[in-house]
């Protein structure tokens, strides 16, 4: 049987790690493009869009142009949450859980 207290210990690590990736997530970010670059969308490790640049010339086409915005901010969302689980998973990794717990 481990020792409680050691446990205890680990759980804190754990969270105190845990608490630095956040941190960190919240300011790292992702880019995504759309139409060879006429829309670019920035997001956040924690999954929040920071900007939206439009090239000026993909605007004459209104429904083009949604459909742009929506496949970059998919794809910004995507690279967001890539980023966000290997940063869980090294730390998961340091404690020696299973795989696929975190």
């Amino acid at each position: 049987m481990k020792d409680p207290l050691k446990m205890l210990k680990q759980v804190q690590q754990m969270q105190d790690k845990m608490g630095k990736v956040q941190a960190e997530l919240e300011t790292e970010t992702v880019e995504a493009t759309a139409g060879g670059g006429a829309v670019r969308v920035v997001a956040t490790g924690t999954q929040k869009v920071v900007s939206v640049t439009i090239d000026p010339a993909a605007a004459s086409d209104t429904e083009m142009l949604q459909d742009l915005v929506v496949a970059a901010v998919n794809e910004a969302m995507e690279r967001s949450k890539q980023l966000a689980a290997s940063k869980m998973q090294a730390v998961a990794s340091g404690l020696g859980l299973p795989p696929g717990l975190m």
